[in-house]
């Protein structure tokens, strides 16, 4: 893939902020990070800003870790929705209202429940909330009514909250429709007309309905409000421009969708202001479209020979350690670019983001116990130590000879002792 040229113009954003976790000096084991402690960076940074000189590190943000008291409210609001005739009356309530009188917290409340229907998938938030804010809703108490004839003029697209409905088509093959499932017109403006009859099934069908020039204005607006990346002659990458507020200062193009290849390559990219999130987004998700995490490392490791997008490069690597570092920990192949990493810092003395990177493993430090067995006192060890009394600080794994019994028992360099 082609670099695009205003690569040079990065700059990081967001503000820091994490907790260095010190192990008394009187346990024995090994430290390398996991995830069983989350500490976000700025704290780290913090405690090494003086030791960075010139690095500019404005910001590693990392999710918070829910506290106790988070957790309690959970479990209430858990205990609040866990009802789902409760959710459903809510919901009930917000649909029966006429769409000039619905709220902004109706339309969130129908929101949430909407999300999860099938007709509304493929389709961005921004258009979901705009149809939210027209439906209207209907009811048909019995079974066997007739919702729409065959050859009838379309005017409205359904959506089925409950309740089947069986559509019989002219050539006698029928169709059965379910909650989620959706029916009618398609969001143009020219007329349309059913084919084939529309019958419930069950008593108390109900449906939201949306009329053909509210369906219509909306797909058209967002359509025209999303911008396509094409290479090749193929559409690799869509976003969607969203204001955040209506002073018009928050505004910007977000990912909504795009190829792998082009999720990867969008980590060194400048992202908008309404998308600052994307590089913690993508390390939470890129499990469930990526077979392996090296197809990121690996171009990591390519584009950190690029000047221009070192500093950008390291600041994704800092996420991925301090957010994820199970990727790392329990993955060999993670845990060699993870080391070929550390030895770029240092090749390109940026010690400072080598400190960074260090705390930040430090902070996620996990103890285990390892245990070798030698054939006799002057058998080699195979890794050897660094560090000590004498050097001011502990003593760690400086190297692992690869295939030996000590690498087989799981020791890694950075280990400490």
């Amino acid at each position: 893939l082609q670099l695009p040229a205003d690569l040079t113009k990065m700059h990081l954003t967001d503000n820091p902020h994490p907790q260095v976790t010190h192990v008394p000096s009187s346990q024995s084991g090994c430290s390398i990070a996991s995830d069983s402690g989350s500490s976000s960076l700025s704290d780290i940074y913090q405690a090494t800003e003086s030791e960075m000189g010139d690095v500019d590190l404005t910001g590693l943000p990392e999710a918070p870790v829910d506290s106790e008291d988070e957790e309690e409210e959970e479990d209430e609001d858990i205990d609040r929705t866990s009802d789902p005739l409760l959710g459903r009356d809510v919901v009930r309530e917000c649909l029966e209202k006429e769409p000039a009188d619905k709220t902004d917290d109706d339309i969130e409340q129908l929101l949430e429940f909407m999300h999860q229907l099938p007709a509304f998938a493929n389709m961005t938030m921004s258009v979901r909330r705009e149809l939210c804010s027209v439906m209207i809703f209907e009811v048909v108490e019995q079974a066997g009514a007739v919702i729409l004839e065959d050859g009838q003029e379309l005017d409205s697209w359904y959506v089925i909250l409950n309740g089947t409905v069986e559509i019989s088509y002219p050539d006698g093959k029928s169709e059965s429709l379910c909650m989620g499932n959706s029916f009618g017109i398609t969001p143009s403006l020219d007329k349309q007309y059913m084919n084939g009859v529309v019958r419930t099934k069950v008593d108390d069908c109900q449906f939201v309905c949306i009329a053909q020039q509210d369906y219509w204005r909306i797909l058209n607006h967002v359509e025209k409000n999303t911008h396509k990346v094409e290479e090749e002659g193929e559409i690799v990458m869509v976003k969607e421009h969203r204001e955040l507020d209506r002073s018009g200062t928050r505004k910007g193009h977000i990912v909504i969708k795009a190829t792998p290849e082009r999720l990867i390559m969008h980590l060194i990219e400048e992202h908008s202001i309404v998308d600052p999130t994307y590089i913690e987004d993508f390390l939470l998700t890129y499990r469930t479209f990526l077979t392996s995490p090296l197809e990121v490392g690996n171009k990591l490791l390519e584009w950190f020979k690029v000047d221009s997008l070192r500093d950008k490069v390291t600041r994704v690597v800092l996420l991925w350690v301090n957010n994820h570092f199970n990727d790392f920990e329990g993955d060999p192949a993670m845990t060699r670019f993870l080391e070929e990493f550390e030895k770029n810092l240092e090749n390109t003395k940026m010690k400072g983001h080598l400190r960074l990177l260090n705390i930040a493993c430090a902070a996620k430090a996990k103890w285990r116990q390892i245990t070798l067995q030698k054939p006799s006192r002057d058998s080699p060890l195979f890794f050897s130590l660094l560090g000590g009394s004498d050097k001011g600080f502990g003593i760690f794994v400086e190297t692992v000879e690869m295939g030996s019994k000590a690498a087989e028992a799981g020791l890694k360099r950075g280990d400490q002792v």
